[in-house]
């Protein structure tokens, strides 16, 4: 700590901002994740009406290709569920994801792809409420 006391004249306070810096941005980080699961779960709830409708003969054609497309969604997530469990899980799922974009498949499910926007809009927001 002396060492770093001669380099810096602040070395607390340094060390206070950047652990406040890592809990905001791992808190924006959560509710994004957050949003993105609210919204896969009212998905796969509307996917679920509509098969429930098909097998009634009242759902479209057009709905029923939404809710397959939302099907293959749910077992993407599925996919990424069984890396989740396995060990060395922070390695293997971004390793997958890599893999997947430059063979040129979708790994993840709809609801993530547009991750880095989201956090946009969810750091844009806070920003203009903290003001």
């Amino acid at each position: 700590m002396k060492i770093y006391a001669h380099i810096h004249k602040a070395p607390v306070r340094v060390f206070r901002i950047g652990r406040k810096r890592f809990w905001l941005r791992l808190k924006r980080d959560m509710l994004v994740l957050k949003d993105a699961l609210s919204q896969e779960k009212q998905e796969t709830k509307d996917m679920l009406v509509t098969y429930k409708r098909y097998t009634k003969k009242q759902a479209s054609r057009e709905e029923l290709n939404q809710a397959n497309k939302q099907f293959a969604d749910l077992l993407k997530g599925l996919s990424l569920g069984v890396f989740a469990v396995l060990p060395f899980a922070p390695i293997t799922i971004p390793l997958v994801v890599k893999l997947g974009k430059m063979v040129g498949v979708d790994v993840l499910p709809s609801s993530f792809n547009n991750l880095s926007e989201m956090k946009r809009k969810r750091s844009s927001r806070l920003a203009k409420s903290e003001k």
